[in-house]
């Protein structure tokens, strides 16, 4: 039978099966259905009539061996995984435990450095109004992500999900604990200068507000930047002042570069550091530290 119900609505369905039974995290759902929507588009123009659920796993390699002629790695492996999700948990083409190949893109991933400096950093602070400059000097000092900025609070109001630390874990940083929620709804804690935090503490709302970003919902405790506003504000005046952006993710690499040499003058050695600091920022693997220190 035809399949006319439009791509979106297609993936839409797919990721209602998907979401809260085998998925928890809602920035993955909202990454996964827009990733199904393009293989449903695919579907569409080469005329398969059966749509997204009707896709096999020969028409996936299929797909991906196309895919890799266009897109990054990053974007190739995102989208094997949200097939691979669905011919598992939904349609049943996939037994449990099996899995999609991996499909190596053939556009190479150009590498650059994405670290800001703090004479940067204090550059662009000093072009962006009071509640974003102070969440640009926390993101840089705690190596944030831009949607956790939304979600800080104090450690004593909030415990951290419990993940394996080291004893060096914010060795030579004394401060204040504070916890954010990253990525997948890990509680993670971090550590700012008690400077920076009675700064922050200065700007505590009476009563948390819900805040939307990027259709995710968020708790906020402190009258910061955060999100997508903050991210682009960033962007605006790393642009004016600099002439270019990284992005506010770029912070995170300033941290992890930072950390993993001062753990150095503490006579770690460098896969050590990279360890602490895979904890620090809660990806919890140190060969993904690997990815911030090119």
């Amino acid at each position: 039978m035809a399949v006319f119900r439009s791509p979106a609505k297609q993936a839409a369905s797919v990721m209602r099966e998907l979401q809260g039974s085998h998925l928890k995290s809602v920035g993955t759902v909202r990454n996964y259905e827009q990733c199904l929507t393009r293989v449903t588009e695919w579907t569409q123009t080469h005329k398969l009539s059966d749509g997204l659920r009707g896709l096999t796993v020969e028409q996936a390699k299929t797909y991906l061996a196309e895919r890799a002629q266009a897109v990054g790695q990053k974007t190739l492996d995102m989208e094997r995984q949200a097939i691979q999700a669905m011919l598992t948990h939904v349609t049943g083409r996939l037994a449990a435990g099996e899995r999609l190949p991996v499909t190596k893109s053939d556009t190479p991933q150009v590498l650059t450095p994405r670290a800001y400096s703090p004479q940067q950093v204090a550059l662009i602070c000093a072009r962006m109004t009071p509640h974003n400059a102070l969440a640009t000097e926390i993101a840089y000092t705690a190596g944030l992500r831009a949607h956790e900025l939304l979600t800080l609070q104090r450690r004593d109001e909030q415990a951290p999900d419990l993940r394996p630390a080291r004893d060096e874990k914010f060795a030579g940083r004394p401060g204040e604990r504070y916890v954010v929620i990253g990525k997948g709804g890990l509680t993670r804690e971090i550590q700012l200068p008690s400077p920076l935090a009675a700064r922050l503490e200065q700007c505590r709302l009476d009563a948390a507000r819900q805040v939307t970003d990027r259709g995710i919902h968020y708790q906020q405790h402190y009258a910061i930047g955060g999100g997508q506003p903050w991210s682009n504000a960033f962007s605006r005046a790393s642009t004016t002042v600099l002439g270019w952006s990284k992005g506010g993710h770029g912070l995170r690499h300033s941290y992890a570069q930072d950390r993993v040499m001062e753990l150095q003058t503490l006579r770690l050695s460098q896969e050590a550091a990279k360890e602490v600091v895979s904890q620090e920022l809660g990806h919890f693997r140190p060969e993904i530290t690997d990815t911030y220190l090119r």
